[in-house]
Protein backbone atom coordinates (compact mmCIF):
# COMPACT_ATOMS: atom_id res chain seq x y z
CA UNK A 1 0.00 0.00 0.00
CA UNK A 2 0.97 3.50 -0.77
CA UNK A 3 1.61 5.90 2.20
CA UNK A 4 -1.28 7.89 2.71
CA UNK A 5 -1.39 11.57 1.63
CA UNK A 6 -0.73 13.20 4.68
CA UNK A 7 1.93 11.13 5.72
CA UNK A 8 4.45 13.36 7.80
CA UNK A 9 1.91 16.47 8.81
CA UNK A 10 1.52 16.67 12.18
CA UNK A 11 -1.14 18.01 14.22
CA UNK A 12 -2.07 18.64 17.53
CA UNK A 13 -5.69 18.03 18.84
CA UNK A 14 -7.12 20.32 21.28
CA UNK A 15 -10.60 20.27 21.04
CA UNK A 16 -13.16 18.36 21.71
CA UNK A 17 -16.41 16.36 20.98
CA UNK A 18 -17.33 17.01 17.32
CA UNK A 19 -16.69 20.21 15.34
CA UNK A 20 -13.19 20.56 16.18
CA UNK A 21 -12.46 16.30 16.39
CA UNK A 22 -14.08 15.61 13.26
CA UNK A 23 -11.63 18.39 11.50
CA UNK A 24 -8.31 15.99 13.31
CA UNK A 25 -10.62 12.76 11.88
CA UNK A 26 -10.31 13.81 8.56
CA UNK A 27 -6.65 14.45 8.75
CA UNK A 28 -6.06 11.45 10.35
CA UNK A 29 -7.85 9.50 8.21
CA UNK A 30 -5.36 10.35 5.34
CA UNK A 31 -1.98 10.08 7.17
CA UNK A 32 -1.51 13.24 9.71
CA UNK A 33 0.05 12.55 12.75
CA UNK A 34 -3.00 13.85 15.04
CA UNK A 35 -1.72 14.09 18.99
CA UNK A 36 -5.37 14.38 20.63
CA UNK A 37 -4.85 16.25 24.10
CA UNK A 38 -7.80 14.83 26.49
CA UNK A 39 -8.60 15.41 30.05
CA UNK A 40 -6.53 12.98 32.57
CA UNK A 41 -9.46 10.29 34.34
CA UNK A 42 -12.52 11.47 31.90
CA UNK A 43 -11.09 12.05 28.56
CA UNK A 44 -13.06 13.23 25.35
CA UNK A 45 -16.84 13.31 26.52
CA UNK A 46 -17.59 11.75 23.16
CA UNK A 47 -15.99 8.88 24.83
CA UNK A 48 -19.18 8.22 26.70
CA UNK A 49 -22.17 10.06 24.18
CA UNK A 50 -24.75 8.00 23.13
CA UNK A 51 -24.41 4.36 22.47
CA UNK A 52 -22.37 2.38 23.90
CA UNK A 53 -20.51 -0.92 23.94
CA UNK A 54 -18.58 -2.51 26.86
CA UNK A 55 -18.64 1.14 28.05
CA UNK A 56 -16.62 3.07 25.21
CA UNK A 57 -18.86 4.72 22.78
CA UNK A 58 -19.43 3.25 19.60
CA UNK A 59 -19.22 7.00 17.76
CA UNK A 60 -15.49 7.59 19.33
CA UNK A 61 -14.36 4.26 17.43
CA UNK A 62 -14.49 6.43 14.35
CA UNK A 63 -14.13 9.50 15.55
CA UNK A 64 -11.40 8.83 17.22
CA UNK A 65 -9.51 6.29 14.55
CA UNK A 66 -5.85 7.05 13.61
CA UNK A 67 -5.44 9.64 16.35
CA UNK A 68 -2.91 9.28 19.54
CA UNK A 69 -4.45 10.08 22.47
CA UNK A 70 -2.46 11.52 25.40
CA UNK A 71 -3.70 13.12 28.61
CA UNK A 72 -2.86 16.48 29.67
CA UNK A 73 -4.76 18.62 32.85
CA UNK A 74 -4.85 21.80 30.38
CA UNK A 75 -6.35 24.28 33.56
CA UNK A 76 -2.94 23.50 35.35
CA UNK A 77 -0.35 26.24 34.11
CA UNK A 78 2.21 23.13 34.58
CA UNK A 79 -0.21 21.59 31.66
CA UNK A 80 -0.35 24.91 29.76
CA UNK A 81 3.27 24.88 29.85
CA UNK A 82 3.25 21.42 28.25
CA UNK A 83 1.29 22.18 25.85
CA UNK A 84 2.86 24.64 24.33
CA UNK A 85 5.72 22.62 24.15
CA UNK A 86 3.45 20.23 21.89
CA UNK A 87 2.59 23.30 20.00
CA UNK A 88 6.34 23.80 19.06
CA UNK A 89 6.61 20.34 17.01
CA UNK A 90 3.40 20.67 14.81
CA UNK A 91 2.16 22.24 11.57
CA UNK A 92 -1.34 22.61 12.71
CA UNK A 93 -2.97 22.99 16.26
CA UNK A 94 -7.06 22.82 16.36
CA UNK A 95 -9.34 23.73 19.16
CA UNK A 96 -12.75 24.73 19.82
CA UNK A 97 -12.78 25.84 22.76
CA UNK A 98 -14.63 29.41 24.17
CA UNK A 99 -12.71 32.40 22.07
CA UNK A 100 -10.16 33.95 24.54
CA UNK A 101 -9.44 30.38 26.46
CA UNK A 102 -6.20 29.81 24.43
CA UNK A 103 -5.25 33.29 25.34
CA UNK A 104 -5.81 32.94 28.64
CA UNK A 105 -3.53 29.77 29.06
CA UNK A 106 -0.95 31.67 27.32
CA UNK A 107 -1.50 29.46 23.95
CA UNK A 108 -3.37 32.51 21.70
CA UNK A 109 -1.80 32.45 18.24
CA UNK A 110 0.28 35.54 18.98
CA UNK A 111 1.98 33.81 21.86
CA UNK A 112 2.54 30.56 20.11
CA UNK A 113 3.87 31.76 17.01
CA UNK A 114 6.69 33.41 18.43
CA UNK A 115 8.46 29.96 19.10
CA UNK A 116 6.62 28.46 15.86
CA UNK A 117 6.23 30.83 13.05
CA UNK A 118 4.79 27.85 10.82
CA UNK A 119 2.00 27.41 12.94
CA UNK A 120 -1.14 26.82 11.60
CA UNK A 121 -4.03 27.80 13.76
CA UNK A 122 -7.38 26.42 13.22
CA UNK A 123 -9.91 27.78 15.44
CA UNK A 124 -13.66 26.31 15.40
CA UNK A 125 -16.27 28.26 17.64
CA UNK A 126 -20.20 29.08 17.22
CA UNK A 127 -19.30 32.26 16.31
CA UNK A 128 -16.18 32.72 15.25
CA UNK A 129 -13.15 34.95 17.16
CA UNK A 130 -14.49 38.25 16.14
CA UNK A 131 -17.67 39.90 16.65
CA UNK A 132 -20.29 41.03 18.99
CA UNK A 133 -21.26 36.93 19.67
CA UNK A 134 -18.11 35.50 19.93
CA UNK A 135 -17.99 35.33 23.43
CA UNK A 136 -21.32 33.83 23.68
CA UNK A 137 -21.56 29.58 23.97
CA UNK A 138 -22.46 27.90 21.00
CA UNK A 139 -23.19 24.63 20.10
CA UNK A 140 -24.02 23.17 16.78
CA UNK A 141 -28.07 22.95 16.84
CA UNK A 142 -28.25 26.82 17.84
CA UNK A 143 -25.79 27.61 14.66
CA UNK A 144 -27.97 25.69 12.62
CA UNK A 145 -31.12 28.11 13.44
CA UNK A 146 -29.03 31.47 12.98
CA UNK A 147 -27.06 30.10 9.96
CA UNK A 148 -30.59 29.90 7.93
CA UNK A 149 -30.61 25.96 7.61
CA UNK A 150 -33.65 25.33 10.68
CA UNK A 151 -35.80 28.07 9.16
CA UNK A 152 -35.77 25.90 5.69
CA UNK A 153 -36.49 22.54 7.30
CA UNK A 154 -39.78 20.73 8.07
CA UNK A 155 -43.20 21.19 6.57
CA UNK A 156 -44.63 24.64 6.36
CA UNK A 157 -47.42 24.22 8.45
CA UNK A 158 -45.37 22.86 11.51
CA UNK A 159 -42.13 24.14 13.10
CA UNK A 160 -38.79 24.25 12.46
CA UNK A 161 -36.48 20.50 12.89
CA UNK A 162 -33.30 19.50 13.10
CA UNK A 163 -31.77 16.53 10.47
CA UNK A 164 -31.62 13.94 13.15
CA UNK A 165 -27.76 14.77 12.69
CA UNK A 166 -25.05 17.26 13.99
CA UNK A 167 -24.83 18.63 10.78
CA UNK A 168 -23.74 22.33 12.08
CA UNK A 169 -20.76 20.16 13.82
CA UNK A 170 -19.73 18.03 11.36
CA UNK A 171 -19.80 20.89 8.77
CA UNK A 172 -17.42 23.12 10.54
CA UNK A 173 -15.31 20.26 11.03
CA UNK A 174 -14.58 19.73 6.77
CA UNK A 175 -14.53 23.75 6.65
CA UNK A 176 -11.61 23.76 9.00
CA UNK A 177 -9.67 20.95 7.18
CA UNK A 178 -10.53 22.47 3.81
CA UNK A 179 -9.27 25.54 5.43
CA UNK A 180 -6.19 23.79 6.91
CA UNK A 181 -4.87 22.07 4.13
CA UNK A 182 -5.35 25.46 2.25
CA UNK A 183 -3.16 27.31 4.70
CA UNK A 184 -0.24 24.16 4.80
CA UNK A 185 -0.10 24.70 0.66
CA UNK A 186 0.21 28.83 0.93
CA UNK A 187 2.91 28.35 3.79
CA UNK A 188 5.03 24.83 1.46
CA UNK A 189 4.50 26.04 -1.98
CA UNK A 190 3.79 29.42 -1.80
CA UNK A 191 6.46 30.82 0.77
CA UNK A 192 3.91 31.86 2.98
CA UNK A 193 3.74 31.34 6.98
CA UNK A 194 1.63 30.42 9.79
CA UNK A 195 -1.82 32.15 10.39
CA UNK A 196 -5.41 31.25 11.95
CA UNK A 197 -7.74 29.29 10.19
CA UNK A 198 -11.12 31.11 11.82
CA UNK A 199 -14.20 28.70 11.70
CA UNK A 200 -17.60 29.61 13.11
CA UNK A 201 -20.42 26.62 13.39
CA UNK A 202 -23.11 29.22 12.04
CA UNK A 203 -20.58 30.53 8.93
CA UNK A 204 -20.68 27.32 8.11
CA UNK A 205 -23.92 26.10 8.06
CA UNK A 206 -24.67 29.69 5.81
CA UNK A 207 -22.41 28.74 2.97
CA UNK A 208 -24.30 25.84 1.97
CA UNK A 209 -27.68 28.20 1.89
CA UNK A 210 -27.53 28.45 -2.06
CA UNK A 211 -28.74 31.56 -3.27
CA UNK A 212 -31.11 32.68 -0.36
CA UNK A 213 -29.18 35.88 0.27
CA UNK A 214 -29.02 37.05 -3.30
CA UNK A 215 -32.86 36.30 -4.13
CA UNK A 216 -33.31 38.21 -0.67
CA UNK A 217 -31.28 41.10 -1.90
CA UNK A 218 -32.62 41.88 -5.39
CA UNK A 219 -35.92 40.46 -4.96
CA UNK A 220 -36.81 40.16 -1.21
CA UNK A 221 -37.54 36.82 -1.39
CA UNK A 222 -37.35 34.80 1.77
CA UNK A 223 -37.14 30.78 0.80
CA UNK A 224 -39.47 28.90 3.09
CA UNK A 225 -40.07 25.75 4.34
CA UNK A 226 -41.67 23.67 2.01
CA UNK A 227 -41.65 19.89 3.31
CA UNK A 228 -40.35 17.42 0.79
CA UNK A 229 -40.33 19.84 -2.20
CA UNK A 230 -37.90 22.68 -3.22
CA UNK A 231 -38.72 26.34 -4.43
CA UNK A 232 -38.27 26.66 -8.01
CA UNK A 233 -37.09 23.53 -8.82
CA UNK A 234 -40.14 21.34 -10.36
CA UNK A 235 -40.45 18.22 -9.85
CA UNK A 236 -38.63 17.24 -7.44
CA UNK A 237 -40.05 16.12 -4.09
CA UNK A 238 -41.21 13.24 -2.07
CA UNK A 239 -44.47 10.53 -3.12
CA UNK A 240 -46.40 7.91 -1.44
CA UNK A 241 -46.48 4.56 -3.10
CA UNK A 242 -49.75 1.92 -2.34
CA UNK A 243 -47.44 0.01 0.30
CA UNK A 244 -46.92 2.59 2.75
CA UNK A 245 -43.62 3.50 1.61
CA UNK A 246 -42.31 6.91 -0.24
CA UNK A 247 -40.09 7.39 -3.81
CA UNK A 248 -38.01 10.35 -3.80
CA UNK A 249 -38.50 11.57 -7.86
CA UNK A 250 -36.23 14.45 -9.33
CA UNK A 251 -37.05 15.31 -12.93
CA UNK A 252 -36.80 18.83 -13.41
CA UNK A 253 -34.55 18.61 -16.46
CA UNK A 254 -36.43 19.39 -19.46
CA UNK A 255 -35.99 16.49 -21.19
CA UNK A 256 -36.49 14.05 -18.30
CA UNK A 257 -39.35 15.66 -17.38
CA UNK A 258 -40.77 14.65 -20.36
CA UNK A 259 -39.97 11.00 -19.73
CA UNK A 260 -41.60 11.04 -16.24
CA UNK A 261 -44.97 12.47 -17.69
CA UNK A 262 -44.88 9.61 -20.68
CA UNK A 263 -44.35 7.13 -18.12
CA UNK A 264 -46.90 8.18 -15.60
CA UNK A 265 -49.42 7.74 -18.59
CA UNK A 266 -49.96 11.41 -18.54
CA UNK A 267 -48.42 12.76 -22.38
CA UNK A 268 -50.39 15.40 -22.69
CA UNK A 269 -48.40 16.87 -19.37
CA UNK A 270 -44.83 16.32 -21.57
CA UNK A 271 -46.25 18.25 -24.49
CA UNK A 272 -47.93 20.98 -22.48
CA UNK A 273 -46.39 24.33 -24.15
CA UNK A 274 -46.05 25.72 -20.32
CA UNK A 275 -44.21 22.58 -19.44
CA UNK A 276 -41.09 22.87 -21.78
CA UNK A 277 -38.90 24.37 -19.16
CA UNK A 278 -38.27 24.50 -15.56
CA UNK A 279 -39.57 28.19 -15.15
CA UNK A 280 -42.89 27.50 -16.93
CA UNK A 281 -42.99 24.17 -14.37
CA UNK A 282 -43.14 26.32 -11.55
CA UNK A 283 -45.92 27.79 -12.49
CA UNK A 284 -47.69 24.39 -12.29
CA UNK A 285 -46.15 22.59 -9.35
CA UNK A 286 -49.45 21.79 -7.91
CA UNK A 287 -50.65 19.84 -10.97
CA UNK A 288 -47.74 18.48 -12.04
CA UNK A 289 -47.05 17.11 -8.56
CA UNK A 290 -50.85 16.20 -8.05
CA UNK A 291 -50.54 14.31 -11.39
CA UNK A 292 -47.30 12.20 -10.09
CA UNK A 293 -48.99 11.02 -6.75
CA UNK A 294 -52.07 9.73 -8.14
CA UNK A 295 -49.45 7.50 -10.60
CA UNK A 296 -46.79 6.47 -7.47
CA UNK A 297 -50.29 5.61 -4.89
CA UNK A 298 -51.41 2.83 -6.95
CA UNK A 299 -48.52 1.15 -7.08
CA UNK A 300 -45.95 -0.48 -4.59
CA UNK A 301 -42.43 1.35 -3.97
CA UNK A 302 -40.56 -1.49 -6.15
CA UNK A 303 -42.90 -1.36 -8.78
CA UNK A 304 -42.96 2.39 -9.56
CA UNK A 305 -38.84 2.41 -8.95
CA UNK A 306 -38.55 0.05 -11.56
CA UNK A 307 -40.70 1.85 -13.69
CA UNK A 308 -39.05 5.16 -13.35
CA UNK A 309 -35.27 3.95 -13.52
CA UNK A 310 -36.44 2.57 -16.43
CA UNK A 311 -37.13 5.94 -18.07
CA UNK A 312 -33.84 7.23 -16.92
CA UNK A 313 -35.71 9.41 -14.66
CA UNK A 314 -33.59 10.18 -11.24
CA UNK A 315 -35.08 8.46 -8.08
CA UNK A 316 -34.30 6.58 -5.01
CA UNK A 317 -36.13 5.42 -1.92
CA UNK A 318 -35.64 6.83 2.22
CA UNK A 319 -33.33 4.73 3.71
CA UNK A 320 -32.95 3.74 7.25
CA UNK A 321 -29.66 3.17 8.31
CA UNK A 322 -31.22 -0.83 8.21
CA UNK A 323 -31.14 -0.54 4.27
CA UNK A 324 -28.30 1.86 3.93
CA UNK A 325 -25.77 -1.64 5.12
CA UNK A 326 -28.18 -4.07 2.54
CA UNK A 327 -27.56 -1.83 -0.21
CA UNK A 328 -25.17 -3.20 -3.09
CA UNK A 329 -23.80 0.49 -3.94
CA UNK A 330 -22.75 1.46 -0.88
CA UNK A 331 -21.19 -2.30 -0.63
CA UNK A 332 -19.96 -2.21 -4.12
CA UNK A 333 -18.15 0.80 -3.39
CA UNK A 334 -16.46 -0.62 0.18
CA UNK A 335 -18.10 2.74 2.15
CA UNK A 336 -18.25 0.39 5.58
CA UNK A 337 -15.31 -0.82 7.37
CA UNK A 338 -15.38 -3.77 9.73
CA UNK A 339 -12.61 -3.11 11.76
CA UNK A 340 -11.70 -4.94 15.37
CA UNK A 341 -12.76 -3.87 18.24
CA UNK A 342 -10.66 -6.57 20.07
CA UNK A 343 -9.46 -10.25 19.10
CA UNK A 344 -12.66 -12.00 17.63
CA UNK A 345 -14.95 -9.11 18.24
CA UNK A 346 -15.50 -6.48 14.90
CA UNK A 347 -17.94 -3.57 14.11
CA UNK A 348 -18.98 -1.85 11.35
CA UNK A 349 -18.07 1.99 10.63
CA UNK A 350 -17.47 4.50 7.93
CA UNK A 351 -14.75 4.31 5.43
CA UNK A 352 -12.69 7.20 5.12
CA UNK A 353 -13.92 9.84 2.54
CA UNK A 354 -13.92 11.17 -0.03
CA UNK A 355 -12.07 8.07 -2.53
CA UNK A 356 -8.76 8.66 -3.70
CA UNK A 357 -7.72 6.27 -6.24
CA UNK A 358 -3.86 6.20 -5.64
CA UNK A 359 -3.21 7.57 -2.15
CA UNK A 360 -6.59 6.44 -0.16
CA UNK A 361 -7.11 7.16 3.22
CA UNK A 362 -8.19 4.71 5.84
CA UNK A 363 -8.52 3.40 9.08
CA UNK A 364 -4.76 1.94 10.94
CA UNK A 365 -6.79 1.89 14.50
CA UNK A 366 -10.11 2.72 15.95
CA UNK A 367 -10.53 5.25 18.75
CA UNK A 368 -7.70 4.66 21.01
CA UNK A 369 -7.82 4.07 24.80
CA UNK A 370 -7.20 6.70 26.88
CA UNK A 371 -4.04 7.97 27.26
CA UNK A 372 -2.75 4.99 25.24
CA UNK A 373 -0.09 7.05 23.51
CA UNK A 374 1.67 9.31 26.50
CA UNK A 375 4.85 7.34 26.55
CA UNK A 376 5.43 7.70 23.39
CA UNK A 377 4.52 11.58 22.98
CA UNK A 378 5.90 12.75 25.99
CA UNK A 379 9.01 10.53 26.31
CA UNK A 380 9.91 10.14 22.51
CA UNK A 381 8.48 13.44 21.01
CA UNK A 382 9.14 15.67 23.89
CA UNK A 383 11.98 13.66 25.26
CA UNK A 384 11.00 13.87 29.07
CA UNK A 385 12.83 11.92 31.51
CA UNK A 386 11.29 9.20 33.12
CA UNK A 387 11.77 10.94 36.71
CA UNK A 388 9.70 14.02 35.07
CA UNK A 389 7.17 11.85 33.65
CA UNK A 390 6.61 9.65 36.69
CA UNK A 391 6.38 13.17 38.62
CA UNK A 392 3.61 14.53 36.59
CA UNK A 393 1.60 11.54 36.00
CA UNK A 394 1.86 11.52 39.75
CA UNK A 395 0.97 14.76 40.29
CA UNK A 396 -1.90 14.68 37.81
CA UNK A 397 -1.01 16.99 35.11
CA UNK A 398 -0.43 13.94 32.72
Amino acid sequence: MPDKPLKGLKVLEMGQVIAGPFCGAMLAGFGADVIKIEKPKTGDPLRVWRKLYKGTSLWWLSMARNKKSITLDLTKPEGQAIARRLADKVDILIENFKPGTMEKWGMGFEDLRKTNPGLIMVRVSGWGQTGPYASRPGFANVAEGIGGIRYTTGDPDRPPVRTGTSLGDTLAGMHAAFGALTAVYNRDVNGGTGQVVDVAIYESVFNMMESTLAEYDKLGVIRERLGAKLEGIVPTSTYPTSDGKFIIIGANGDSIFRRLMNTIGRPELAKHAEMQDNAGRVNHEAAIDQAISAWTSTKTFEAAYAEVLAAEVPCGPVYSIADIVKDPQYNARGIFESVEIEPGDRVKIPSVLPKLTETPGGTDWIGPKLGEHNEEIYMGLLKMSKREYDDLTAAAII
